[in-house]
């Protein structure tokens, strides 16, 4: 994904006639939590960082009023309490023991979190045409493989990326699997989620079936939703940064020369990236920023402060320790390196 320095200000000048919008959210919570693929189970599989609104927990179930229910969100759009959310990323040194990498905010002030898009077009397209369908209340869905352990089983999701930062404007190259070299400014992992809605179902049992890529082309290039799918909704795409820096000294990575990160579930070689998302925003919010020409500053929509934004938090109901010099990742996982390991 392209997206130099300039993009913004070239962007903000050209005519639109949809909207690409471009926001934090601050951290909600980092537990072992995941209302979608471990409904009610406390604890949860593996260590997530969630942000969005406070009504976040365990069961979400599909009508739930999560701006009802909320009294705060992380989010800088301050009408979106959706949740979305990421595993977490750990650290494993030469002696064996994990680390939480931190992350670090796109945002001046920000604690953390996830930038969220939502798209009309292609990020670099400068014109924002096409009419897209905002989510509904309810709507629910999830991308990636947590089983994944090979290109061949990443590649059905197309867009599940991770970019090596030499500084903060660093966009290229994308690559599946983990970079095999210490990033100067971190890692960036990229999950952008299916854009073509069946019109139906709010959610599936696999919480994806119910959504679909374009039946050719990809959603850059404008390709058509397949029949079973035909509802054009917008791209959404999380970015989140990870603080890799304090662990780029390779003489405390493995002997063995592998690279040294591996996500809180125990797979090392990056295929398995994922992310959830669970629509919450209030009333017609969405759909009203969407039909209204706009890049990032859209006039009319709701904001807050950074301030407000990390002041939004959440009291952890797993009481383990997720941050320490740790013999063994959160819930027992093993490290796997690939279908070998």
């Amino acid at each position: 994904m392209q997206w130099p320095t300039p993009a913004l200000f070239i962007l903000a000048l050209a005519p639109l006639s949809g909207a690409l919008i471009r926001f934090q959210c601050s951290q909600l919570v980092v537990q072992r939590l995941d209302p979608l693929v471990n409904p009610g189970m406390i604890p949860a599989a593996h260590v997530h960082q969630i942000v969005g609104g406070n009504s976040f927990n365990a069961t979400m179930d599909p009508k739930k009023d999560m701006p009802g229910e909320s009294t705060c969100t992380t989010c800088s759009f301050s009408e979106d309490f959706s949740n979305y959310w990421t595993a977490v990323l750990y650290f494993q040194a030469k002696n064996g023991t994990f680390k939480r990498v931190p992350q670090t905010s796109q945002i001046g002030g920000g604690v953390g979190g996830i930038t969220v898009y939502y798209m009309q077009d292609a990020l670099y397209d400068t014109a924002q045409k096409s009419k897209v369908t905002a989510f509904k209340p309810g709507f629910r869905m999830f991308v990636g493989d947590v089983y994944a352990r090979t290109k061949a089983e990443v590649a059905q999701f197309r867009q599940l990326t991770y970019t090596c930062m030499e500084n903060q404007g660093t966009r290229a190259p994308e690559t599946l699997d983990f970079p095999n070299k210490p990033c100067k400014a971190g890692i960036m992992v990229n999950a952008r989620f299916p854009t073509c809605w069946d019109g139906k179902n709010l959610d599936s049992p696999d919480h994806m079936a119910h959504m679909a890529y374009p039946a050719s082309g990809t959603f850059e290039s404008g390709g058509p939703c397949p029949s079973t799918h035909p509802v054009r909704m917008s791209q959404v795409l999380f970015e989140v940064v990870w603080d890799t820096s304090k662990f780029n000294n390779k003489a405390d990575w493995p002997d063995d020369g592998r690279q040294p990160f591996v996500w809180s579930f125990g797979d090392a070689t990056g295929y398995a990236n994922h992310a959830d998302y669970v629509f919450g925003w209030k009333g017609d919010a969405l759909q009203k920023i969407l039909d209204t020409p706009c890049v990032v500053n859209c006039a009319g929509a709701k904001t807050q402060t950074t301030a407000n934004m990390n002041k939004c938090v959440q009291k952890a109901v797993v009481g383990e320790d997720i941050d320490g010099w740790l013999t063994e990742l959160p819930g027992g996982h093993k490290v796997q390196y690939g279908p070998s390991s």
